[in-house]
């Protein structure tokens, strides 16, 4: 009798050591420091396991479709889909494939009073304490440290973005990264440093060449907002549906400052995004909005930490998903309150909107509260469109599958409306259009 011995995928999938050596070699002269650290992270990717369904931080994740296998570390791409979204904007970095493709640059005032739009591996050379100060500086806490690890060892470039001390600019700046060609494995990055009392808004256009190619995006962003300062920051993720992507968002607010992020979800076969806000000074606050369209069997999971380490600190999180056919939504979010952040002020709210019966949400809103003087509130909801609603858009003669999108725009308007910029807006909400079934 024959015995199948069965093994188990190797934990580093596709990127050995020999791929991790090549891309070190593959990079332009850069600190020594980043290279310690780059090694450093990839000797941690290939320790952790990958995650397992006992795992409570992946609690109803589909574990066993996530995979390293099958993918490359592509070389430069020579083209790029078209890269806008319609407003107009101070500065804008194209990157295909972990490169820079193309740039426009500032204007000379910004650029004279000290604002930086460059590419990371630019200000690795130029302005490396600043970098260093802000780059990965906070430890993944939401269940993906090993793709994280594998994100720091294989980032290669990204987006660096510096507004100094009480400079504002009013047009946004936009920073695209596609992915190009089958079994493509990308590493985008943007990171966004407000000095006191500044005010930048920072659009992240994430897309794939087609969508119909298998791919593996591993992303992330940290934004720091010093004293006073405003950032808003506006993330649209439309991978190919055959794409595997993770994104981590580290968000921190300094004294009376105030960082409002919107991430709108619209690709991806499977798509897990974390997205960690630490209120570090009081009067700090952050808004984390998350809108989400999902078709067919693709399945958004959104892991979520609001941190309040300072008294009188305030977060408001509202993440809203519309789920077609058979696709599946995972949200788990936590407000924590350390002993010290007395007078506290924390809402979180989870609300999905089920457009089929084969749909699935799940929702794990929680508190830790380790203060006694506290307003902090949670709650998650699922629900059908009214059908008195649809109904009289019908008898209207507006069809069903048209009733049902003016509707779900309607679900979707309350996070929309929270954007200032009236431009950004409309701009958005025409993304969002492109997604629905014709």
């Amino acid at each position: 009798m024959s015995v199948t011995t069965l093994s188990a995928p190797a934990v580093t999938g596709a990127f050995t050591p020999d791929v991790f050596q090549a891309h070190l070699a593959s990079l332009p002269e850069l600190p020594a420091w980043w290279l310690e650290r780059k090694r450093a992270a990839y000797a941690r990717f290939a320790a952790l396991p990958m995650p397992v369904r006992t795992d409570e931080s992946w609690r109803f994740s589909n574990i066993s479709t996530l995979t390293l296998e099958g993918v490359n570390v592509p070389g430069a791409a020579q083209a790029v889909p078209p890269a806008t979204i319609g407003i107009k904007k101070a500065a804008k970095l194209i990157f295909a494939n972990g490169r820079l493709f193309s740039r426009e640059l500032l204007a000379a005032d910004l650029a004279s009073r000290g604002v930086i739009v460059d590419t990371l591996q630019n200000a690795l050379v130029k302005h490396g304490d600043l970098v260093r100060e802000h780059l990965l500086t906070q430890p993944p806490k939401l269940g993906s440290a090993k793709f994280s690890a594998l994100h720091e060892a294989f980032l290669a470039d990204g987006a660096f973005i510096y507004v100094p001390k009480g400079v504002e600019i009013e047009l946004p700046i936009g920073v695209f990264s596609y992915a190009i060609g089958q079994n493509t494995a990308i590493f985008p990055h943007t990171l966004v440093v407000a000095g006191e009392n500044a005010k930048v808004t920072v659009i992240d256009y994430f897309g794939s060449e087609a969508d119909d190619q298998v791919q593996l995006a591993i992303g992330a962003n940290d934004l720091f907002a010093s004293h006073g300062a405003q950032i808003t920051y506006v993330g649209k993720q439309d991978w190919s549906h055959r794409a595997l992507s993770f994104q981590s968002n580290s968000t921190i607010v300094r004294r009376d400052a105030r960082v409002q992020s919107l991430n709108l979800h619209l690709g991806g076969r499977q798509s897990r995004h974390e997205s960690l806000s630490q209120l570090q000074a009081p009067g700090a606050f952050s808004e984390m909005l998350s809108l989400s369209v999902a078709h067919d069997d693709q399945e958004f999971d959104q892991r979520t930490l609001q941190l309040h380490q300072a008294p009188e600190t305030k977060s408001d999180l509202l993440y809203k998903n519309a789920l077609f056919e058979r696709a599946r939504t995972i949200f788990s979010g936590l407000i924590v309150v350390d002993p010290d952040a007395q007078k506290t002020d924390a809402y979180q709210s989870n609300r999905n909107l089920m457009l089929s019966d084969d749909a699935e949400a799940n929702s794990l809103p929680g508190l830790e509260i380790q203060a006694n003087d506290v307003r902090c509130t949670h709650g998650a909801t699922s629900s059908r469109i009214d059908p008195e609603q649809e109904f009289y858009l019908q008898s209207r003669g507006i069809a069903k599958e048209a009733a049902d999108e003016l509707l779900t725009f309607g679900f979707f308007e309350e996070v929309l409306n929270r954007l200032a910029n009236d431009e950004l807006h409309d701009a958005l909400r025409n993304l969002i259009r492109t997604k629905f079934k014709k």
